[in-house]
């Protein structure tokens, strides 16, 4: 990074919950069997990735994919994994299934890998919202991970909200919090490879006379704009995106919490960033909330007042933290703090807390060895 974070550690990270490898690799135990369902999207390349990165304990990884995937190269770190069909899949035997294929087929095969004993970790928004289904981000709501038994199934959160709730927890533990306004500025990896790869043809097309590119993902060009148009629209105003952020916040921090959220699409590839505003029932200094949050897990406070001292999507890329930035009083309302918050999408808004939910099992529950 072109910034070195302050404060930061190993121990900044994990001083919650350490990595399942951390807690077992000094014993003798059994490995898990684990299931990465979309292994060849985004998403899925991530949580490989990171079980390799984060030396998952797992005696067998099956990766799997749609079946004109059958048979194509994936890796895991250094090992070469082929992709299975999911449809012709046997769920038998295997311990804790990642899901990242959009909701329609979750809804096929989420039950029929938990029926068969595999607990799924959802990254889709099929079972967000769903009352026996918890909703987990493990620095905020670890000890919902035992209502997995409702129904073997637990989900990720909406790459925005999971960001935003490690930030704002820390800060309700000591203050409470009234209300938060959020903008979110998300980048286009959010809506997958054919996004991406939109952006990239857009921003190409400007400079070639009779070469640009019509939007296709996007109801608008995405290259040299922004779009405050994230999913579908909702009766009263907002987008369905929004609705999450307000949704899912209550269900993990705090039911009483009043949310507000704008979400903006930008051009950027690869990297979330909300401005925050937060409204407290106690008085909070920005100071103390800074002290807070550089205690906290899975943040990395980057707070200079001078030109550069903040964090910004480019910066995060490939990094596990949130970061927070730009700490300020607001006084405009009593009690009132603002925030940036910065973090790459694709890890902690999907894969990374995927996997992390993973190692929360091995460590709370399903202990094996």
């Amino acid at each position: 990074m072109a910034l070195i974070p302050e404060k930061i550690s190993v121990y900044a990270f994990y001083r919650l919950e350490a990595p399942l490898y951390a807690v077992l690799k000094l014993e003798s135990v059994m490995g898990y069997r684990i299931v990465v369902a979309g292994a060849t999207g985004n998403v899925g390349r991530e949580l490989l990735n990171i079980l390799a990165e984060r030396e998952f304990p797992a005696d067998e990884v099956a990766a799997l994919a749609s079946r004109r995937s059958q048979g194509k190269d994936v890796y895991m770190g250094d090992t070469e994994l082929k992709c299975q069909d999911i449809e012709q899949f046997d769920w038998t035997g295997w311990d804790i299934a990642l899901f990242a294929i959009g909701s329609e087929a979750t809804q096929k095969y989420a039950p029929i890998a938990a029926k068969a004993g595999c607990v799924v970790i959802d990254n889709s928004s099929l079972y967000r919202y769903d009352p026996q289904v918890p909703l987990i981000v493990p620095e905020v709501n670890p000890d919902a991970v035992v209502e997995y038994k409702n129904k073997n199934i637990i989900a990720n959160p909406n790459c925005s909200t999971a960001q935003m709730v490690v930030a704002l927890k820390p800060l309700h533990d000591r203050a409470k919090i009234k209300r938060v306004v959020v903008s979110t500025y998300q980048s286009v990896s959010g809506s997958g490879k054919a996004a991406m790869d939109e952006l990239w043809n857009q921003t190409k097309g400007m400079y070639v006379p009779g070469q640009e590119i019509p939007p296709k993902v996007y109801p608008k060009q995405i290259a040299y704009n922004v779009i405050p148009h994230i999913d579908k629209f909702l009766d009263d105003g907002s987008t369905k995106e929004e609705w999450k952020m307000v949704a899912e916040t209550k269900k993990i921090v705090d039911k009483t919490i009043k949310v507000t959220a704008t979400c903006v699409r930008v051009p950027v590839f690869v990297g979330h960033s909300e401005s925050v505003n937060i409204e407290f029932e106690d008085p909070l200094s920005a100071d103390e909330a800074r002290d807070i949050l550089r205690e906290a897990p899975g943040i990395v406070v980057v707070d200079k007042r001078e030109d550069g001292g903040y964090i910004t999507p480019v910066e995060c890329v490939g990094e596990y933290a949130t970061y927070i930035s730009r700490i300020r009083e607001d006084s405009t309302v009593e009690n009132g703090l603002n925030l940036w918050c910065v973090s790459d999408n694709l890890r902690k808004g999907a894969a990374l807390n995927a996997v992390q939910i993973a190692e929360l099992l091995g460590r709370r529950v399903l202990k094996k060895g």
